[in-house]
């Protein structure tokens, strides 16, 4: 009697336990059933403001100054203290600081788990969007493992490797073609083929995205261009191309329908290349699309959802100067005033002073010239809404998103 009393006792204690555990998990510590982390390097105070004046002028706010949180990142590379795109994605992407041109490994060589491994390790469904080519190194860092991100063919290999993304939606179609079909591939191999019979769905217009069935048992892929994406200023109505918040859209509709939840990367990379050119208004029209999409994703995600957007880095030391009035926006912003003074300019980048004198006058100037803009010392952004996102405050260390994100799992 004694001992069927006490083993009552136990297998009542194991009862609450447990339950104690369930309710804890459950109620107490809720994990987000979506997760989004947005990266664009138009996440920068300089492009912030200056996007905020273009499109509706002083008194206007964005969709992203709505997010409560925010903090500002240190984002060293391991080599120099200002990194490249490959380094500072790789941060972001599995919590280590790496050199330059590094992906997705530390300086042994050693593979470092990205978040989405342990996304998918947790049983969640995983994507990746982005404007560049998916083998950038925005992309390709939540995913491959290189000593060189320059190396794109053997980079678009890792796509069709064994840890399967569920949604990838991008450009970059050249790097997974070989030559005989208009691709850059010289082992004459088709990825696109070999994706399509490892079982993916493959979507190569806006218009076969929006007819993609979200339910599916494989995963879908979508390469809109040969290269990086389009501007958004360049998509024209009924173009079949895809905006960055079309992709968001659909790869949220697609990720959602998995139980265990999802995990979504989204690379707005256009604003890098604009600044790399020194196109001032493309920074700002990039850096709304952005915002643009990260009002679809709260849209679609919900409100519950954890998402972040966070800065890789800044390039070519934008600023707009002057004395604007708080009305003026779009063109207002744009050019010389009547004395001749630029509103917008550049630190560096291919509109820097000629070596002999030029009569050709620059309208957005740089102070020296480099055959492309060179990335700049400047914190960036991240923001945040969402369980979790309460952590961006202060000065952090851009490894901290990560943390972040992996909590959030």
């Amino acid at each position: 009697m004694k001992l069927r009393n006490q083993l009552l006792a136990l297998a009542c204690l194991l009862v609450f336990a447990a339950a104690g555990w369930l309710y804890v998990r459950t109620w107490v510590v809720q994990k987000p059933f979506g997760i989004i982390l947005f990266v664009s390097d138009g996440l920068v105070a300089s492009h912030v403001t200056a996007a905020r004046l273009y499109e509706n002028g002083a008194d206007h706010r964005l969709a992203l100054e709505s997010f409560p949180h925010l903090a500002l990142l240190r984002n060293p590379a391991r080599d120099f203290a200002v990194p490249d795109a490959a380094a500072a994605t790789t941060a972001l992407a599995t919590g280590v600081r790496v050199s330059h041109r590094t992906l997705g490994q530390d300086g042994q060589g050693q593979r470092l788990q990205t978040i989405l491994d342990l996304a998918r390790a947790e049983g969640r469904a995983v994507g990746l969007v982005t404007t560049d080519r998916l083998t950038g190194p925005g992309a390709a860092a939540f995913y491959a493992h290189s000593a060189d991100a320059r190396e794109r063919a053997p980079i678009a290999l890792q796509l069709l490797g064994p840890d399967k993304l569920d949604v990838v939606l991008g450009g970059g179609a050249a790097d997974f073609l070989p030559e005989a079909k208009g691709g850059q591939r010289k082992d004459g191999r088709d990825l696109l083929t070999e994706l399509q019979n490892q079982g993916w769905d493959l979507v190569r217009s806006k218009a076969e995205l929006a007819s993609a069935p979200a339910y599916r048992t494989a995963g879908l892929a979508g390469f809109f261009a040969p290269g990086p994406l389009a501007y958004s200023d360049q998509i024209e109505s009924g173009s079949q191309q895809p905006s960055l918040g079309d992709m968001v859209r659909r790869a949220i509709e697609c990720l959602e329908v998995h139980s265990a939840g999802y995990v979504l990367i989204v690379d707005a990379s256009l604003a890098t290349s604009a600044a790399e050119t020194d196109q001032g208004e493309r920074v700002l029209t990039e850096t709304l699309a952005l915002d643009r999409a990260l009002k679809t994703a709260t849209d679609y995600a919900g409100e519950k959802s954890l998402i972040l957007a966070v800065g890789k880095h800044a390039t070519g030391g934008f600023a707009l100067s002057g004395y604007p009035l708080v009305t003026d926006h779009g063109v207002g912003l744009l050019g010389v005033n009547a004395a001749g003074q630029p509103a917008l300019t550049w630190a560096s980048g291919p509109n820097g002073p000629a070596p002999a004198p030029s009569p050709a006058a620059k309208t957005e100037p740089a102070a020296f010239l480099a055959p492309s803009a060179l990335n700049n010392a400047e914190d960036v952004l991240a923001l945040g809404r969402g369980a979790g996102s309460e952590r961006l405050a202060g000065f952090l260390d851009n490894t901290a998103i990560f943390q972040i994100l992996r909590d959030a799992l």
